[in-house]
């Protein structure tokens, strides 16, 4: 058995991975990458605890005697994940750091460095599983945790990436995380669950893009060309979004929901929610550069979907139609859709493959 190096974040979840690797009798060492330093923004406050997380990792470490160290990905991160989130911003689509970041950092910068010191696997906190499978191939499943499975931000790694891939908590509950926490000693088992965007600390993500982007003020419109009021930044709002536009509802009572972006007009165009905007409401979808985690879908196929995290899965229709693009078709109309984000595709409990909107 190959010697796996545990990614920590100082939280629980990837505290009790290390531990059941370490019961399993897994030759193991840990490691804290340090991706963001706060200090170097000047245009903006924040609290980014990545001081306590070390210590806080460091200290299950020394509970479990297993060594620890600090990796420095700052530059990597900036380049590969901040950067990629300012330049979506700018170019009008809804990024995701954490899917990417998974990709490009944790299974990819990390998983080179830990090759790169003779360990053969990386572990990580993530609810969700692993499938191993006669011809070596591996799938991706969904953690045993409805209400906390994160497959769906895996879902653009690669192959090989989930073949040198540990997941120890998929099989668990999040109550059941926290008791093996408590009953092991684990010196962060009360800790709270981060928040957010994964290197913001409890900095807004307007805050951030302020920081980056210039203000660019336009007008909120109607659907009807009626003037509401004015925007600083069409980078600052998504397709769906209810609140924080700073026009007030009407007469009845109903808030105006953002359904599109004109960019030609520097718009932001709302209107009150309806499934009879398309815009806002889509039947379906057409989507390229599709990323197959294990077998590509090469033909028609009823399929489940899943356009955010946080959404539950919908039946859908899988219908290729060239080489690289598919049509997507929705059992039920999906609301809000925005580009840049990702669509995940399953087979029962199994995620197949993924592609940006």
């Amino acid at each position: 058995m190959g010697k796996t190096l545990v990614a920590l974040s100082g939280g629980v979840d990837s505290a009790v991975a290390m531990l059941l690797l370490r019961e399993r009798g897994e030759k193991i060492s840990a490691a804290y990458m340090k991706t963001w330093m706060n200090e170097d923004e000047s245009n903006f406050s924040g609290d980014c605890p990545w001081h306590e997380d070390i210590e806080d990792a460091k200290a299950c470490c020394e509970k479990l005697r297993v060594p620890f160290e600090v990796v420095d990905f700052i530059k990597e991160y900036e380049e590969q994940i901040v950067r990629y989130m300012v330049d979506g911003y700018k170019n009008g689509l809804t990024p995701n750091p954490d899917v990417m970041c998974n990709r490009r950092i944790k299974f990819g910068k990390f998983l080179d460095y830990a090759l790169s010191k003779g360990f053969e696997n990386v572990a990580t906190g993530h609810y969700c599983g692993k499938l191993e499978n006669p011809d070596g191939t591996c799938d991706l499943v969904m953690g045993a945790d409805p209400g906390k499975d994160q497959s769906y931000f895996l879902s653009m790694i690669t192959q090989e990436q989930l073949k040198r891939a540990e997941f120890p908590i998929g099989s668990l509950l999040k109550s059941e995380v926290r008791d093996t926490a408590r009953l092991s000693g684990l010196p962060n088992a009360e800790k709270k669950d981060s928040q957010g965007i994964c290197f913001l600390g409890k900095v807004k993500i307007k805050e951030f893009l302020k920081s980056r982007i210039p203000e660019n003020p336009g007008s909120i419109v109607r659907r009807d060309g009626k003037v509401l009021g004015r925007h600083m930044g069409l980078h600052n709002y998504t397709i769906g979004q209810r609140h924080g536009m700073g026009i007030p509802s009407n007469s009845d009572g109903k808030s105006y929901v953002v359904v599109s972006k004109n960019f030609d007009s520097n718009e932001l165009v709302v209107d009150f929610d309806s499934p009879d905007i398309p815009d806002l409401y889509k039947n379906e979808v057409v989507l390229g550069n599709w990323n197959w985690i294990n077998e590509k879908i090469d033909g028609p196929l009823e399929v489940s979907a899943r356009v955010r995290y946080r959404d539950p899965c919908v039946k859908a229709f899988f219908e290729p139609l060239s080489k690289d693009l598919a049509r997507v078709s929705f059992d039920k109309p999906q609301r809000g859709i925005a580009r840049g984000q990702v669509l995940a595709l399953y087979i029962e409990n199994k995620l197949v493959g993924s592609a940006f909107f």
